[in-house]
């Protein structure tokens, strides 16, 4: 399905099969496309990472935080400035408000509405 699609393509495409009804997404799915994409990491645009790692954290749980920081540390620079530091510090810290987190539905909110409308600027 998403052979010879671009990074960007590939996030489009993820976000058009699960939507944003989080409680309706499969983690154990998420986890192996995540899983997956760590092992081989698509050059290129990390948009299809970072969409990856958002719907991990918007379904996910304190059980989660080692894989989202496998992501963000382990591939690149560039993974790792997508991977949002405060999707893990708010599970860590139960999705609380505090001087430097956003609590849970704030961060939530915000990955729908950025990814709500998205679309690829690579041409198919």
């Amino acid at each position: 399905m998403y052979i010879n699609m671009t990074n960007e393509q590939r996030a489009e495409q993820i976000i058009k099969k699960y939507g944003f009804d989080f409680d309706k997404i499969s983690k154990k799915e998420i986890i192996d496309l995540l899983c997956k994409e760590i092992e081989d990491y698509q050059a290129g645009s990390s948009e299809y990472i970072r969409v990856l790692c958002g719907y991990l954290y918007c379904i996910g749980d304190v059980s989660d935080i080692p894989l989202l920081e496998k992501a963000k540390y382990t591939i690149n620079m560039d993974v790792g400035c997508m991977v949002d530091i405060e999707w893990i510090e708010s599970l860590k810290n139960g999705g609380v408000d505090t001087p430097y987190v956003r609590n849970r539905e704030e961060i939530i909110n915000s990955f729908v509405i950025y990814y709500k409308e998205f679309e690829s600027s690579d041409e198919w």
